[in-house]
């Protein structure tokens, strides 16, 4: 054993030294081993621009609880991390600095310098999240680190995107898509908030050629008229079917549009007739490419408009809608403006009101990469837990639309589409620098970047070395488990999954482990603009990484959101410490090196019960991480540790330590030291650093616990008899020491006690805990309760019934007198309150303030009386 364990403990000296010793050691660098079976997860991929917040706490915690246990259950557990480029986020972060320590944009500087700049930003920050994810212990090998846009996984996307063109699942082509004006770039319908806003149906008047007559539209984006190419009417609607085939006068401008008829407009909504403005709606695109209608874009990237407003050319979009509807009000055209709430999709990184825009853009066919994903899961290749989140998969999938890949970015992934500018030849190939076949001349490279999620799909075999026949990737692919929140399936598990099947064959993962958000302590959700964030980094400074692991792992419930609190950190560091000191008591109280169980014939009763507890907690706890339930598993130790181990057994133990001369001395140790070493194996998962440092100080197995053996359970250490008397008398000592609660007698107060039970022997050999832990002066066992005196104290439990003498705990006149006297004071205060609360000129003229807290005193005063009464009534009933 190594020195004396120190007197507390202390996180900071204890961490940052274990912390190194392990990566120092290579306990999170497996190899591949055939003779082993693997166990893999990939990390999901924090932004460099990140810095660590409560979420990844939980996400890294959970999933370093489920490799630290594998590893230690004889599995080749890797962990692979890594960081995500995060085109858009790292951008405008970059773009950010820039603006302020130089006053330039990225187009004052160019493509090529502004992307060294990133490169040199992410050189200088990108580490610090990698960092923090050190400090609260995760057991990642960092020797296989891995960045998104590192070399290996830039292979890895353009052999993608080379092989699905080549199947003809990428294409380039105009379609409506979302596109934030903020950003200045695409998004996916994945990257697409929806939130309720409080908007207006402006009813417009646009008139028919020729006559005096007019069709009413209703319109929430009425800046968009000006690319309308249609009105569109139900051909089944009696209203309109005269007018199917005349021309309108398209307001503020000098353009004509037809009466169209498609089955698409809904008779009964609105005015039954809809503007079609196939540039700026999905379903008017449809409609337009059905009536083959002009596709005219009115919006310029920023959401100004461009020259087909006219005059309002320049303006920011909500400018020109406010002109709009003044001018349209002049005129005569506006009918009226409704109150309407509608969803309005916002971009999920800056928050501004998307536009859907037509835009020439690549995409990817998604209908039969989407069909084996979803197949994957209904025939349980992979399955979700909990299960009822593939609905939230299977809705993406079955409603999927071609997924838009193209930003325009300049920090990400190039397109690999060459363009010959002499020739008009394209060319898409993993080749840098093309050269066009027909004429020779030097190629352009499209200068649209992919979307951030297209590498991220990857990430499960791209880090392992895809698209080349690694040995990592044969071996630890497909990977275990995935541990993510259920904010991410749509934007990185369905993507995942279909990717893994189309480039491997095989599904990325096992299982899809979701867990939910970190809330406040009042179950917000955390955020800047609520000012609730928690810093885990300040946690772990002030409590230890441990507290804030256990804090974050205790009531966890798959895919449920937990509260966060100050409270329960605090609560957590306390358990720490009720560790750390029993570890501490047993250490000092250790004369034996070795580790071992005594034989069944040497254990006492209160052994073989400790034992059987931890034989049952060992097969409990394994079963519960198997099942991903790690809230419970970890409650589970929680009261083993704190209930049955330290309040219970070293209690129950003491005796047999403190006398050296006592033959199961020896025995008391090796059960104390076995229980407590294989608990701390348990636990280490979930606390690995004090676990670690107490288990180096105990007699223990191999070199770190980090790669000890994890606990099996073992017949031979089954004692169900012995357990259950053993709870026989716990349940006899607990009724005892709550009944001198009840009435009030310090534990100092010492008094004999009488034990009737057909249990002898095992009372009489217990006789000892009721002396240690119930203040029993004396205890006599008894067949019957014949030579028990009166005047006794009874408290009857399960198999006994014992008897104290009341004139051994009490001066039963003395306590009599003192519960008469607090009664009579009780009676009166009541009274005078009452009094207080029937005079009416008191509650008139009193604050109604003051009458509430006359009012509060008397129920205070009615429920302390109901108490005098009580003990009165039972002390009477005792003494009788």
């Amino acid at each position: 054993m190594s020195n004396e364990i120190n007197k507390t403990y202390n996180p900071k000296e204890v961490e940052e030294r274990l912390y190194n010793t392990w990566v120092e050691k290579g306990y999170f660098t497996p190899t591949p081993d055939k003779t082993k079976e693997p166990f893999t997860i990939v990390i999901p991929p924090p932004n460099v621009t990140g810095q660590l917040h409560m979420g990844h706490a939980l996400d890294e915690t959970l999933q370093d609880i489920l490799i630290r246990y594998k590893r230690m259950a004889g599995f080749n557990a890797l962990w692979i991390p890594g960081t995500d480029h995060a085109g858009i986020a790292t951008q405008i972060k970059v773009e950010e600095v820039l603006r302020k320590e130089e006053g330039k944009t990225r187009y004052d500087l160019g493509r090529e310098k502004f992307v060294e700049k990133v490169w040199e930003w992410k050189k200088l920050y990108g580490d610090r999240i990698i960092n923090q994810l050190k400090k609260l212990g995760s057991s990642c090998d960092w020797t296989r680190e891995r960045f998104t846009m590192d070399e290996g996984c830039s292979k890895a996307v353009k052999e993608v995107f080379v092989n699905l063109y080549k199947k003809g699942l990428i294409y380039q082509g105009s379609r409506i898509i979302n596109w934030c004006p903020r950003c200045i770039t695409a998004l996916s319908d994945a990257e697409v908030e929806h939130a309720e806003q409080a908007g207006h149906f402006w009813h417009i008047k646009y008139p028919v050629k020729g006559s005096d007559e007019f069709v009413v539209i209703a319109t929430t984006r009425p800046e968009t008229l000006f690319g309308d190419t249609a009105v569109a009417v139900n051909p089944e609607d009696e209203r309109y079917k005269d007018i199917i085939g005349k021309t309108l006068l398209l307001p503020l401008t000098d353009r004509e549009i037809p009466v169209i008829a498609d089955a698409y407009v809904d008779k009964e909504f609105g005015t039954g007739c809809v503007k079609i403005t196939p540039a700026h709606d999905p379903n008017d695109f449809e409609v337009g490419l059905r009536h083959d209608l002009a596709q005219i874009k009115v919006l310029n990237d920023d959401a100004t408009m461009n020259h087909y407003a006219g005059k309002y050319e320049g303006m920011d979009r909500y400018e020109c809608r406010k002109q709009m509807i003044k001018d349209l009000d002049e005129m005569g055209l506006l009918v009226k403006v409704e109150d309407h709430s509608h969803n309005v999709g916002q971009c999920y990184r800056c928050g501004t009101t998307v536009e859907p825009i037509i835009s020439k853009q690549w995409f990817v066919k998604m209908n039969s990469l989407a069909q084996p994903a979803i197949d994957a899961v209904k025939k349980k290749d992979t399955e979700f837990v909990p299960e009822h989140f593939e609905k939230v998969y299977f809705h993406w999938l079955e409603n999927i639309r071609d997924w838009c890949i193209s930003r325009q970015l300049w920090w990400g992934h190039r397109i690999p589409a060459f363009y010959c500018d002499d020739c008009g030849e394209m060319v898409v190939t993993k080749e840098d620098g093309a050269v066009c076949s027909k004429c020779g001349k030097p190629m352009r490279q499209d200068p649209d970047t992919l979307d951030t999620w297209f590498s991220s799909a990857l990430w499960p075999f791209s880090t392992l070395g895809w698209p080349d026949k690694t040995e990592d990737l044969s071996y630890f692919y497909p990977t275990s488990v995935l541990v993510t929140g259920y904010d991410i399936i749509p934007f990185w598990v369905m993507r995942m999954m279909f990717s893994g099947i189309e480039h491997t064959g095989e599904v990325p993962f096992k299982y899809v482990f979701i867990h939910g958000l970190v809330r406040d302590a009042q179950g917000r959700k955390m955020s800047k603009s609520l000012g609730n964030g928690v810093d885990p980094l300040e946690v772990i400074d002030e409590f230890g990484a441990d507290a804030l692991r256990f804090t974050l792992a205790t009531g966890n419930s798959p895919g449920n959101d937990m509260r966060f609190s100050t409270e329960r950190v605090t609560a957590s560091r306390n358990f720490a410490n009720k560790i750390w000191n029993a570890s501490r008591f047993v250490q000092m109280n250790l004369t034996i090196y070795e580790l071992c169980v005594p034989a069944a014939s040497e254990l006492a009763l209160e052994d073989k019960w400790i034992l059987d507890k931890l034989n049952r907690l060992v097969s409990e706890v394994t079963e519960n991480l198997d099942k991903f339930e790690l809230g419970v598993a970890v409650a589970k130790l929680y009261d083993f540790i704190w209930d049955e181990f330290c309040d219970w057994y070293i209690e129950l133990v003491k005796p047999r330590l403190y006398d050296t001369e006592n033959p199961t001395n020896k025995t008391a140790q090796q059960v104390l030291s076995y229980v407590l070493s294989n608990t701390l194996k348990l636990l280490h998962p979930f606390m690995p650093f004090i676990t670690e440092e107490i288990w180096l100080s105990l007699p223990h197995e191999g070199e770190s616990i980090v790669i000890a053996n994890w606990p099996i359970a073992d017949d031979t250490l089954s004692f169900p008899a012995e357990a259950a008397q053993m709870e026989m008398m716990k349940g006899a000592l607990k009724a005892v020491r709550n009944k001198r609660a009840e009435m009030n007698i310090p534990p100092s107060k010492k008094a004999a006690m009488f034990i009737v039970t057909d249990h002898t022997e095992l009372f009489q050999n217990g006789a000892v805990f009721f002396q240690k832990l119930a203040s029993a002066s004396d205890v006599t066992v008894l067949k019957d309760k014949s030579t028990v005196g009166e005047n006794t104290v009874a408290v009857i439990v399960d198999g006994a019934q014992i008897y104290i003498p009341l004139g051994e705990l009490v001066d039963f006149e003395k306590e009599l007198k003192r519960l008469e006297e607090e009664k009579k004071h009780l009676l009166g205060e009541i009274k005078r309150v009452e009094g207080k609360l029937s005079n009416k000129g008191f509650v008139d003229k009193a604050p109604a303030r003051v009458v509430e807290e006359e009012k509060a005193k008397g129920e205070k005063y009615r429920e302390m009386l109901q108490k005098v009464e009580e003990s009165l009534s039972a002390f009477q009933k005792e003494a009788n």
